[in-house]
């Protein structure tokens, strides 16, 4: 099933009584190749995730479980590289096109083989 999303997303602003590297992770997920697909409960979800890293970083001992609970949600949001790869999504940098790629595994391929004799 297809569903037709909004027409234009636009990005929330950060709060700023963000921990650091909430404000950090949030001002990068904007800039990011996947945010092109994220509606706006996505930026909800991104703005909970940004809101618990916070809480928990007041801590004295940050919970681990509740940080990997964010660190669940931040991969939820596609912010990894091995997210995107799970869920087949690749980002692609302007001007580099399919032939540079397959040149680039080419060599590496290359020396990988040197390498081994």
């Amino acid at each position: 099933m297809r569903v037709a999303g909004s027409k234009t997303v636009k990005p929330p602003a950060e709060d700023r009584s963000w921990h650091p590297a909430a404000k950090r992770w949030f001002r990068a997920l904007k800039h990011s190749g996947q945010a092109v697909f994220y509606e706006p409960s996505d930026w909800a979800y991104a703005q909970l995730a940004a809101d618990l890293l916070t809480a928990e970083m007041a801590m004295e001992k940050p919970r681990a479980a509740t940080i990997g609970l964010v660190l669940s949600m931040m991969d939820n949001l596609m912010t990894s590289e091995g997210a995107r790869r799970r869920i087949r999504v690749e980002l692609q940098r302007p001007g580099l096109d399919d032939a540079d790629g397959a040149a680039t595994v080419s060599m590496l391929e290359k020396y990988k083989n040197d390498l081994a004799g």
